[in-house]
Parts: structure tokens; sequence; C-alpha cells
């Protein structure tokens, strides 16, 4: 069983199990003792040859490598265990108390169906061995249905403990698996805002100040080609030339990969005809190259991109999607539209702590953080539009 917070309580009833067990088995052995009878032998034989094929369970368990192999020895195991009980409860009515523990192991390694029926069996023979030894009473009849009810009870009620516990820690190996997303996701924004406002600065005072440098350096050479000192005037000017060729080199390699060749447009078609294709999606992208956009903002909408189609492909079951750009060089419209199953926009804002949410929230924040705003039209099997509208003004 893998570990989480409730697993001490699966021991401990697990252990509280083999204690009962064992503790009944001692008793039947104690009684043939202090009360002996011609049947004494066999029943203190019996029972602790019972006690070994209990303890030798564990071996068998571990000893089975596959889960199909370790279901048909443990259904053999339980087999041979209950011939033996069945056995010694015809030595000794004392050995019905056993019938109590056997009830757990039914239920757990049977299943629920087939241990009840187990469960009902064992019952009727503990009844009919009571009452063979010691006549027909109300006790003899009551007792091991009442045993058998609370039995079903705790039984069914730790099986669904144990299924709660099992959902509850793949709860949260996804919770952990969706925090390191994000933390990945933070360190890649915040990496990429680094790049995208070093290649501003740099463009804007490093490059320009060489670009003036150069062109009055030039203007100086053909001014007075012969004035004394025109060679240093000219070397000058091509040590300025040479910098701010580095320094447009070192603008490139700080574009973020993805955006390097043809801005968003090329990056968004290299994604649709390789990733997104590879998983079924075709998407169809109407974004010019000719559109200049400030670096940040084309590294948010392709975020914002990526992780809308992230969606669209794991929940929506969609065929087909379009991304689209519009903008009057004051404002912008970028669209994301499939033709996938839907959803009720109200209800997943309700369920705001659910895994399938969080792309979308993630994008909202990364739109507000651009002062824009995002919205989400969908209706169930009609498909679902992502809009972010944005004024290029507010873009530092």
């Amino acid at each position: 069983m893998a570990h989480s917070a409730l697993t001490p309580v699966f021991v401990g009833l697990r252990t509280g199990l083999h204690v009962l067990f064992a503790a009944l088995a001692a008793l039947v052995i104690v009684r043939a003792v202090v009360v002996p009878s011609e049947r004494s032998g066999a029943v203190v034989a019996l029972a602790i040859l019972l006690l070994v094929s209990y303890a030798l369970g564990g071996v068998v368990a571990r000893a089975a490598r596959s889960h199909s192999r370790r279901r048909l020895a443990g259904s053999a195991w339980l087999a041979a265990i209950t011939l033996e009980w069945i056995a010694l409860l015809w030595l000794t009515p004392e050995a019905a108390y056993l019938v109590f523990p056997l009830f757990f192991l039914y239920l757990h390694l049977l299943g629920r169906w087939w241990g009840s029926a187990a469960i009902v069996i064992a019952t009727g023979v503990a009844i009919c061995a009571l009452g063979i030894h010691g006549g027909w009473t109300v006790g003899g009849v009551v007792g091991p249905l009442v045993g058998a009810g609370v039995a079903l009870l705790i039984g069914l009620g730790y099986q669904a403990l144990a299924r709660e516990a099992q959902q509850r820690e793949a709860l949260m190996q996804e919770l952990l698996a969706t925090q390191g997303q994000l933390a990945a996701t933070e360190r890649e924004s915040g990496v990429l805002a680094e790049r995208a406002r070093l290649a501003r600065e740099i463009h804007d005072t490093l490059a320009q100040g060489l670009s003036s440098i150069q062109m009055l350096l030039h203007a100086a050479e053909r001014a007075d080609p012969e004035r004394p000192g025109v060679e240093h005037i000219r070397l000058a000017r091509e040590t300025a030339a040479d910098n701010l060729a580095e320094a447009r080199r070192f603008i490139r390699e700080l574009t973020p990969p993805d955006l390097d060749d043809n801005g968003l447009g090329g990056a968004l078609r290299r994604l649709a005809a390789g990733q997104w294709q590879a998983q079924g999606l075709d998407v169809t992208v109407r974004v010019s190259d000719s559109v200049e956009l400030p670096m940040q903002l084309q590294t948010a909408l392709l975020r914002i991109a990526q992780g809308a189609v992230a969606n669209v492909i794991q929940h929506a079951h969609a065929s087909t999607a379009a991304i689209s750009l519009e903008t009057d060089g004051v404002g912008l419209r970028f669209t994301i539209v499939d033709d996938g199953d839907g959803f009720d926009p109200q209800a997943a804002d309700a369920r705001g702590g659910r895994s399938d949410s969080f792309g979308l929230k993630a994008a909202r924040e990364r739109v507000d953080q651009l002062g824009g705003v995002l919205s989400v039209e969908s209706q169930p099997g009609r498909g679902t539009t992502v809009r972010v509208d944005l004024a290029l003004e507010s873009i530092a």
C-alpha cells in the first residue's frame, strides 16, 4: 500500500485483525488444555496448524510477483485455512469464534460480492456447528449473525476508506505535479521577461547609440576625405559598425527561441504543423507576419495560445481550432476558437480549484498583468471561444 495520511490507520486495523485471530486460536488451545477430552490433542495440533498456515499468508503474498499470481495464491491460502477452521470447528465449538476474523479476510481477498457470499456461508457453518455441539439456542444463532453483520459493516467501511485514501493520494500527486508545472512556468516566464527586457535595453541604448555614431562618422568621412586624420575617423566608423552588428546579434539571441524567425505568426504555424497536428488537432493560424508587436506581448500571446490549445487537446475532444489576431494599431484582439465539446464557463469559475480550470486561470492572470481582458464563450456541445482584448498603449 502506498504511504498516505491514512496508512497508520490501515496498519492498525490489520495488526488488530492478526492479533484477534491469534488470540482466538490461543483461546481454543487453552480451552482444550484446561478442559481435557479425548479430542484435546487433535484440537491443539489442528489449532497450531491453523496458526502456522495463517502466518504463512504473508510469506505467500510476498513471494507472488504479479498481481494475478498474488490473487491466485491468496485464494488458495484462504481456502486452506477455511478447511482447517471447519475441521477444527468439527472438533470443538470454541472454534466458532474464529469465524469473526475470517469474515474480514473474505472481504479483503474475495471482494465485495464474493466476500459477502463467503461470509453468509461461513455464518451458516458456524451456526450449524454450534447447534450440533451444544444444541440449538438463540445465542448460537444470533451471535454469528450479529458478528457477520458487524464484520460486513466494518469491512465495507474499510474498503470505502481505502478507496478514498487512494483518490486523495492521486489528487495529492496531481497537485504536486501542478505545483511543479506552475513553478517551471513561472521560472520560464521570468527568464523570458528578463531576456525581452535586456533585448529592449540593448536595442534602445547601445544599438541606437552605435548606429548614430556610425552615421555621424560616415558623414564626416564623406565631407572631407582628404583631411588629415580621416583614417582614424574611418577606423572609428568601422569599429562602431562592427559593434552595432554584434549588438544586433545579442538582441537576436536574447529573443525567445519560439519567436526568433517570423515572430508570433511563424511560431504558431510551427506549432500547428508540428506538435499540435501530431496530437490530432488541425489548427489554422491567421496571424500576419507583418504585424509588429512588442516582444513581451508576442511572448505572452504565444503562451496563452499554447495553454488554450493544450486544454483543447486534453479536454475538448476537438478536431479543428483556429487562432487569429486582429489589430488596428491602437488595440488588438487575439482569438482561439475550437469545435470541441464546450463547457459551462460559470460552472468552471465556481469550481475554481479544479485542475481542468488551472490553464484558464493562468491565462486570465497573464492577461490581467498586460492590462487586458480575457473572455470565454462556450456552451456544452458547441465549442469554445477564448478572446483576449488589449490596448497597445498599456504595454510598457
